[in-house]
């Protein structure tokens, strides 16, 4: 599933191709994937003849601004957006093609279907499912410390999960999460009540520096995640523990391990981080 970084990476590239281009017309050949409004003559109707003003990120969202409107996409586990000719075919599992009036197209890909778009009036994105679900990214600069701090203490919940929750804190991930914790030499299993508020401090520190190298290196390439131009991520050659079950820590050398928290996979060396 594309984290933070590589939604972020989205954006930036995405940026560069789609900002102020007008809608001409659009093709929605997966229906469920517009969630907002319910009716999908209304969503093209609204959007045809609006322009893309700039495109914002709010943990794994991206938010497309338009003259009037915001579209909310979540790219779930598969989508994938490219800007293409009209004259290009397409490829499979292309879902939603917005028609450009240059004759160039923002095509959306997702293989499992799972992806999701709403539709809100400018302004009034935030006050809805999903964006008032979400706390803040941590790398955000009004990111609270002090809030974050009592969200985890409060919880008897594993480390790992409550990362993972986008009610806690935005735009973190699987990948992301097993690296967090292992530079701020915590177990994944260490419940939240059992921090203290220098560990926590360390996790958040953690999360940040590992955020903001994985953007600068556009992201981590797990399985079939590129960005909108086709370019893979390359964080993944940074990486410590996530995908390295039985590989030698950088650290201490000790084997890597994986269990299963919650069903997710997790990766943690037992020397470093010790519960």
């Amino acid at each position: 599933m594309p984290e933070l970084p590589e939604v972020e990476t989205i954006r930036q590239t995405l940026k560069q191709l789609v900002i102020g281009k007008q809608i001409k017309d659009i093709e929605i050949k997966w229906p469920k994937i517009i969630k907002q409004p319910d009716d999908i003559g209304e969503f093209k109707q609204r959007i045809i003849k609006q322009t893309i003003q700039d495109i914002r990120r709010k943990g794994k969202f991206l938010l497309f601004d338009l003259d009037h409107d915001v579209i909310v996409s979540h790219l779930r586990m598969e989508g994938k957006y490219g800007v293409y000719h009209k004259n290009e075919p397409y490829i499979d599992h292309t879902h939603i093609i917005f028609h450009f009036t240059d004759d160039r197209q923002l095509r959306y890909r997702d293989v499992r279907k799972f992806g999701t778009m709403h539709l809100w009036e400018k302004g009034t994105e935030h006050e809805q499912k999903p964006l008032n679900q979400l706390a803040k990214d941590p790398i955000a600069e009004d990111f609270s410390l002090k809030e974050f701090t009592n969200k985890v203490q409060k919880s008897d919940r594993s480390i790992k999960n409550i990362l993972l929750d986008q009610s806690v804190i935005a735009g973190l991930g699987n990948i992301y999460v097993d690296e967090t914790l292992f530079l701020a030499a915590v177990h994944p299993l260490t419940k939240g009540s059992e921090l203290s508020k220098k560990q926590i401090k360390k996790i958040l520190e953690a999360a940040i520096q590992t955020l903001e190298m994985a953007i600068k290196q556009g992201g981590t390439t797990i399985r079939s995640y590129v960005n909108s131009q086709g370019q893979i991520g390359m964080f993944q050659q940074q990486l410590h523990v996530y995908g390295k079950q039985g590989e030698s820590c950088t650290k201490c050398q000790t084997h890597i391990e994986k269990v299963k928290v919650s069903g997710r996979g997790t990766h943690f060396c037992p020397v470093c981080q010790k519960v």
